[in-house]
């Protein structure tokens, strides 16, 4: 994967466990089925099947390919609406474009993630790149939501670019694991997102026969989604593999080793135990909200559509 890489040996590296430490147990693997979104792009719905109260504070999650397009295959989204909640865009590999109608913008490819936080209502568009269009090519990522609890449901819009170099780079203690950190902390170690839900996100790489130990704040909920190979998960040494997704429980720390190179997403968030009200592109507290963003976003209130907009390609059928 193209994804920022490191020599692990060299990288600052994770603590072990220690002693009265709780390791988190698994209390699901559920195995993500496959659908399109957008202009027909294929994904994985990460998060199907797994009760929205151990989700808390995320609500949904896509892994977008991993896809090899010919020329004139690939597709995005055209302009929609979003309100009550952030996207977290996160490429592996490949170029996406975004624009959004509150000025936010740009390319993001290789590593790199784009935040939006849709707050009390946006447009905005994904596409691939004209240059990918046209010549084809691999097309890898993940479009996380994570939702906003209701005092910052109604927030200004924002839009954070954030390159892969700008993610923390550590190692796990036996240096078989690069964990690549985009928003939150672990041990110590930051990421450059900035959020309103605090959570902690993301991808480590891990080795043949390598363990990953991850110190996990007790308050936050844990998730860890196999985007590829395969491996265990937790003190019963569950077995995952690409396409899973792990739900575990109370503890201070997770594991995860790797029988063949097992590439995962690791999420966890601290619940806002509120009430949530999804339709679509909108995530709200209740009906009422949901049917207020629909009006405003009939009625124009949810943003315009900028002069000189990116539009959806006219892709090959």
């Amino acid at each position: 994967m193209p994804a920022v890489t490191a020599d692990t040996l060299t990288l600052p590296r994770l603590d072990e466990p220690v002693e009265g430490d709780v390791e988190r147990p698994v209390v699901s693997i559920t195995t993500a089925p496959r659908g399109f979104e957008g202009e027909g792009f294929p994904v994985r719905r990460a998060f199907a099947g797994v009760p929205v109260e151990r989700l808390d504070p995320f609500i949904h999650m896509d892994q977008m390919g991993e896809v090899d397009y010919g020329p004139g295959d690939p597709r995005g989204t055209s302009w929609h609406p979003h309100r009550g909640f952030e996207t977290v865009t996160y490429i592996i590999e490949g170029d996406f474009q975004h624009q959004d109608s509150h000025g936010g913008g740009g390319l993001i490819k290789d590593g790199a993630t784009q935040w939006m936080t849709a707050g009390g209502g946006i447009l905005h568009i994904e596409t691939p790149t004209e240059e990918l269009v046209q010549s084809g090519g691999v097309f890898h990522g993940l479009q996380l939501w994570v939702n906003l609890p209701a005092k910052d449901k109604w927030v200004e819009p924002r839009y954070q670019n954030l390159e892969g170099a700008q993610a923390g780079l550590v190692s796990s203690a036996d240096g078989g694991a690069l964990v690549r950190i985009v928003a939150g902390d672990v041990g110590g170690y930051t990421g450059p997102g900035d959020t309103h839900t605090p959570i902690t996100y993301l991808h480590a790489t891990i080795s043949p026969g390598a363990r990953l130990y991850l110190p996990w704040r007790p308050d936050f909920n844990a998730l860890v989604y196999a985007l590829s190979g395969s491996g265990t998960v937790g003190p019963r040494a569950d077995r995952v593999a690409g396409g899973q997704l792990a739900v575990f429980g109370a503890g201070d720390h997770l594991s995860i080793r790797a029988d063949e190179q097992l590439d995962v997403i690791v999420l966890g968030g601290r619940p806002i135990r509120e009430p949530v009200a999804w339709y679509g592109p909108f995530v709200m507290n209740t009906k009422a909200e949901l049917q207020q963003a629909m009006d405003d976003y009939r009625a124009g209130r949810l943003g315009v559509i900028p002069p000189n907009a990116l539009m959806p390609h006219a892709y090959r059928r």
